[in-house]
């Protein structure tokens, strides 16, 4: 059973669409999302391509599930089978732009990270890198404190939107949006139960602990950082220090390789 028509007409409302702006949105006319949401016509498997990025969802979800049902709150949605709005911010080409989440604005961010008008009115501008691609979402969240030293308070750090949990990998840093644990960047590894996370920090003051799955709303992996934290001009004592622990360093070697030779 296809469960597209009826996705279609509640992820419009969930989005805050009139069906003039959701046309719009995919290019095509307004009279056709009414004869898709009243089931008298189904669309391309091009609109459906188009639906499916603008929603963040997979095919087979905007498909095959019902989104308006919701699940068993009882079990961590990690693969995002209900309704996980995600509000971007497009520019006059309809390029995504990367919204930034600054120190200031995460308490806010906690209460409205799908709410399309608070997302609209943070700060927002586009990043030509390579290493980006069109295709996915980004953000940037400022992060506050020293858990994850060396990375310094008030850097910026570039985020991809994580759409299945399951796929996070193990020791690479996120940006966990939770229910009641704040914003958290930490180094996730799969703890032993399959519906909790193992939360590490960089700094070793911080102790690692455990998460609930069912705590989080949102997933950003960290991919870079932007820093204003420039590394100051190392002192001359240091660099006597470290052209000492160098020179150790190939006597050692020049050791190894001698006595090598000797037993050659």
């Amino acid at each position: 059973m296809s469960y597209l028509n009826d996705n279609i007409k509640y992820l419009r409302k969930q989005k805050g669409f009139t069906q003039s702006e959701f046309a719009e949105r995919i290019g095509i006319k307004r009279s056709l999302i009414g004869a898709y949401e009243e089931h008298r016509a189904e669309p391309k498997i091009e609109t459906i391509q188009k639906m499916s990025y603008l929603f963040n969802l997979s095919l087979d979800a905007l498909i095959n599930r019902n989104l308006g049902r919701g699940m068993d709150a009882s079990l961590p949605d990690s693969e995002g089978r209900t309704l996980r709005v995600l509000p971007i911010v497009v520019d006059r080409d309809n390029r995504e732009m990367i919204s930034i989440v600054p120190v200031q604005a995460r308490a806010g961010y906690m209460h409205s990270y799908s709410d399309p008008e608070y997302i609209q009115d943070l700060p927002k501008f586009n990043l030509p890198l390579t290493e980006l691609y069109p295709d996915k979402s980004y953000r940037i969240f400022q992060i506050e404190g020293d858990s994850m030293l060396p990375v310094t308070p008030g850097s910026y750090v570039i985020c991809e939107y994580t759409e299945n949990w399951d796929h996070m990998k193990q020791g690479e840093g996120y940006m966990l949006i939770t229910k009641t644990n704040g914003i958290l960047f930490k180094r996730v590894w799969e703890d032993d139960k399959n519906d909790h996370l193992l939360l590490k920090s960089d700094n070793p003051e911080h102790e690692p602990f455990d998460l609930s799955k069912k705590e989080l709303v949102e997933v950003w992996k960290s991919l870079g950082l932007i820093t204003f934290d420039m590394p100051e001009e190392q002192k001359p004592e240091e660099k006597k220090a470290d052209d000492l622990v160098s020179a150790i360093n190939q006597l050692q070697e020049d050791v190894k390789k001698l006595k090598d030779r000797a037993v050659n």
